[in-house]
């Protein structure tokens, strides 16, 4: 008499793998189309003057990317960022196409996001009504203080499109 436990074990080992490997597949694509429509997003809105205007403070104070006044205008700095921004978008959403556009789009995420990271280090983003250190303030610091999950999420993606086939 076969063992049915046995193989009824066997069964239920096959079918949550399957739900892993569905739910991990799943993730995957979210995680890279989620980075993908939030960087068209804000990479788009730089072609707007509200928002050159509103990141000239950012900019201006970081020695990343301060010097792109020198070059640019304020406007035309915006547009810079916000071509790469798509740019980087588009690479990153052609991953299962072509794993090298994969790449260099996970590479312009982790660049676009350890930089406005950094900016936690250079922008006025302490609250100073709450002590200061550790407190917040809500723009630019509760603004940028995502981007580091954001980051994460880029360095991942690279992982990802390194073993890519």
């Amino acid at each position: 008499m076969p063992n049915t436990t046995l193989s009824v074990d066997r069964e239920r080992k096959f079918n949550d793998l399957a739900l892993t490997q569905n739910i991990s597949t799943f993730g995957d694509i979210a995680l890279r189309l989620s980075i993908a429509l939030i960087l068209v997003w804000i990479g788009a809105m730089k072609f707007s003057a509200y928002e050159a205007g509103a990141i000239e403070g950012l900019i201006s104070s970081s020695p990343l990317t301060s010097w792109l006044y020198n070059i640019f205008s304020l406007q035309g700095a915006a547009n810079f960022i916000g071509t790469f921004e798509i740019a980087t978008a588009i690479a990153i959403t052609l991953t299962p196409v072509n794993r090298l556009i994969g790449i260099i789009g996970s590479l312009g995420a982790i660049v676009t996001f350890a930089v406005t990271s950094s900016l936690l280090l250079t922008a006025p983003v302490w609250e100073a009504t709450l002590g200061g250190f550790p407190a917040l303030n809500v723009v630019p610091g509760q603004f940028l203080v995502k981007d580091i999950v954001l980051l994460a999420a880029s360095i991942t993606l690279l992982g990802k499109a390194l073993k890519a086939k």
